[in-house]
């Protein structure tokens, strides 16, 4: 999978992620990429290890009584990883982080149209942003739109090109406001992608205009 990923997460993100101040849509997207991507994965241990030593460097503050016993208490209720990421990730379509919101893969997923064959599944994360799962048949392709903030779009399966480049699976497409695309997935087959966004889209027509507040994009 990672040899076929060409495009990936810039610095800012992985730190962001790296000091745990993305919303929790962001972090889920950066999460599932990590999960498939060994390049950004890697770079993340970096930033994770400058971190680290920077917190070394910190000066002592006072803790209150029993935080030691909480925070012991937390990390041994996470269960042990037994599996490499690229092992968990063969199991579906979905990432593990992924199926952890969904309850599953593919098939668990509750897809609602939002028109001309593509589907969405919004999943539950913090109001700061929003995470949907899109479901865009092959040669199908999502509305012309702009953008108000930051969107991260993750190819789970399929592929997809529009006005900046093609994405595969595993590629994540950074947008920002000075991106207007149409992208459309291949005709080989149907594509799936993770998107997140911290603002509402900027459609051209009018139609997607009137049904953005009941779709929530």
């Amino acid at each position: 999978m990672t040899e076929m990923i060409k495009h990936h997460l810039n610095d800012g993100l992985l730190m962001a992620y790296s000091a745990g101040t993305l919303p929790e849509a962001f972090s889920l997207t950066v999460a599932a990429h990590i999960s498939m991507c060994d390049e950004c994965r890697a770079r993340l241990g970096a930033f994770d290890t400058i971190g680290g030593a920077l917190m070394d460097e910190t000066v002592d503050v006072a803790v209150s009584e029993g935080s030691f016993e909480a925070t012991m208490a937390r990390i041994n209720d996470v269960p042990a990883a037994t599996e490499s990421p690229a092992a968990i990730r063969s199991k579906g379509v979905l990432p593990k982080p992924v199926q952890d919101y969904v309850g599953g893969d593919l098939d668990a997923v509750k897809w609602r149209s939002v028109g001309m064959g593509v589907k969405q599944a919004i999943l539950p994360t913090s109001k700061k942003a929003t995470a949907r799962l899109l479901y865009i048949p092959a040669g199908a392709a999502v509305p012309d739109h702009g953008h108000r903030g930051t969107e991260l779009t993750l190819v789970l399966q399929g592929a997809f090109a529009d006005e900046v480049d093609h994405f595969g699976a595993g590629d994540i497409e950074i947008a920002n406001e000075e991106v207007d695309h149409t992208p459309v997935a291949d005709i080989g087959a149907d594509c799936i992608c993770l998107a997140a966004t911290d603002a509402p889209l900027r459609f051209r027509s009018l139609i997607p205009r009137i049904a953005q507040p009941f779709l929530r994009i």
